[in-house]
């Protein structure tokens, strides 16, 4: 059993009242998880203030309250720790309590807008490959190993990463690889975690709803760098112009890739056909299934990050020619139709353009393509009118539809999404509320050879209308419908 001392390990403390020596049974910031013996850590969130259910706490057996505000008139016995952060302190604590894991396995935490999903698990099937046990943390799943477990954010709180960390090394892996988001960055979900190597893929539109600003979302994103040790490497994508402003002030080892600009780390594309790409690296000619220069990114930020982990080249691009990628991100669609059907998670502008690029440079522009798009409810509004204008500028066809709703009404971001319709393709676009009947309606549409892509929720199996998720999943409503 732990006691207090042991886990406030590296805590900013501003003051303790009460026993250093009281044992820990466990720790909460959520008052109704607190069992007797508990550690509740007070936490100011978006909406809730955890320093209001302190007193409900003790009253469950709260024996330690770590809180910003000390309350005045609470019973005896009851150890108060003020802190100056306390959302920070619960990543450290969280860390403390389950045997900082972080420091035991090689961690590789991977920012940015687009690719870190991709880039993930290329990394975690690679190492896979190459013979090691892995862990993966990412939008899509998180795995220990071939043990597939439930993942419901980007990045899971402070006390669910250091829980899967531990269950990792706990399960002999060595390696493991994250997708770090914007948010986890701002909420101190990471405070604490040892990275091995940061990595920056790209930045572009997104999150505007959460970060207020562009220059806000960039300086999110910079939080990893800024914490990395100098015994951790730093790898950023130097073609994005904030590449380089990752690596100002931190104390890591500095890498760089790119395609077009001088860099550390360079891939040459040889063919990119809507069959897969075949690359060069440093003389080296490899094919690979995956479609698309982003693709090409996603491969290169994998192989570079192996090789800054002391892998042989001969080694790593062999291991990388067999992986398939992140599910619903370019995913095709096997069907009997003879349709090239596509599922893509692209939910930003950026996003959906890179997709929407590349199956534009790699068609003959005989096919017809149809995308179906959407966007989602209670987020960035703003970026609605130019994901209708994108889709209109490559498609033959557009289908307006629901996203994830969410509370809003699914028929008032449509109207937003409409307004990006250029007056010349007003009557290329169609607008169905209901994503099946749209993604229906698509497959109607086209014939041999045509090109459907549905983008905006890729991997998800549900869709969120009015705070319900319902079983929802493109691939399958495609597969019916062309089959």
């Amino acid at each position: 059993m732990q006691t207090l001392k042991d886990i406030l390990f590296g805590v900013s403390l501003q003051s303790i009242t009460g026993n250093r020596e009281e044992e820990v049974h466990g720790v909460a910031f959520d008052s109704r998880k607190v069992e007797s013996g508990f550690l509740f850590v007070a936490v100011k969130g978006l909406t809730v203030d955890g320093h209001d259910f302190i007193e409900s706490t003790i009253d469950k057996g709260a024996k330690i309250i770590v809180c910003e505000k000390a309350p005045k008139n609470l019973p005896k016995g009851i150890t108060i720790v003020q802190t100056d952060n306390s959302a920070k302190a619960l990543g450290i604590i969280a860390s403390n309590f389950y045997g900082r894991p972080s420091e035991n396995i090689k961690l590789v935490g991977i920012t940015g807008t687009n690719g870190k999903t991709t880039c993930a698990t290329l990394l975690f099937e690679l190492f896979q490959n190459l013979g090691y046990s892995v862990g993966l943390l990412s939008t899509v799943e998180n795995k220990i190993n071939h043990k597939v477990l439930d993942t419901s954010f980007t990045t899971p709180d402070a006390m669910q990463l250091n829980q899967l960390l531990a269950d990792m090394v706990e399960g002999g892996c060595t390696h493991c690889f994250m997708e770090v988001s914007s948010h986890a960055l701002v909420q101190n979900r990471v405070a604490g975690i040892h990275f091995t190597g940061g990595v920056f893929t790209n930045i572009s539109h997104d999150h505007l709803d959460y970060h207020k600003t562009f220059d806000e979302y960039i300086a999110a994103k910079k939080l990893l760098f800024d914490g990395l040790s100098s015994e951790s490497f730093a790898l950023v994508n130097v073609d994005d112009k904030r590449g380089m402003v990752m690596l100002q002030n931190t104390k890591a080892d500095k890498h760089r890739l790119g395609i077009r600009s001088m860099a550390d780390f360079k891939v040459r594309i040889i063919h990119n056909t809507l069959q897969g790409l075949e690359l060069n690296f440093d003389g080296v000619d490899v094919w690979f299934k995956l479609i698309g220069e982003f693709n090409a990114y996603n491969l290169l930020t994998a192989y570079a990050v192996a090789i800054l982990l002391e892998e042989e080249k001969e080694d790593v691009l062999s291991g990388l020619s067999t992986t398939s990628g992140a599910s619903g991100r370019f995913e095709i669609v096997e069907n009997t139709s003879n349709v090239m059907a596509i599922v893509d998670y692209a939910h930003t502008p950026d996003a959906l353009e890179n997709v929407l690029k590349t199956i534009d440079d790699l068609r003959t522009k005989n096919e017809m393509l149809v995308t179906v798009v959407g966007c989602g409810g209670d987020r960035d509004k703003t970026k609605r009118p130019k994901m209708a204008e994108i889709a209109a500028r490559f498609s033959d066809k557009i289908i307006l539809t629901s996203d994830n709703p969410r509370t809003e009404d699914p028929q008032q971001i449509l109207e937003d999404m409409k307004v990006g319709i250029p007056k010349s393709k007003e009557r290329n676009v169609m607008i169905i509320s209901d994503r099946k009947e749209a993604i229906r309606t698509a497959c109607n549409l086209v014939s041999d050879q045509d090109i459907i892509l549905v983008a905006g929720k890729g991997h998800e199996t549900y869709q969120e209308i009015n705070g319900v998720r319902n079983h929802f999943d493109d691939r399958e409503i495609l597969k019916e419908q062309l089959n």
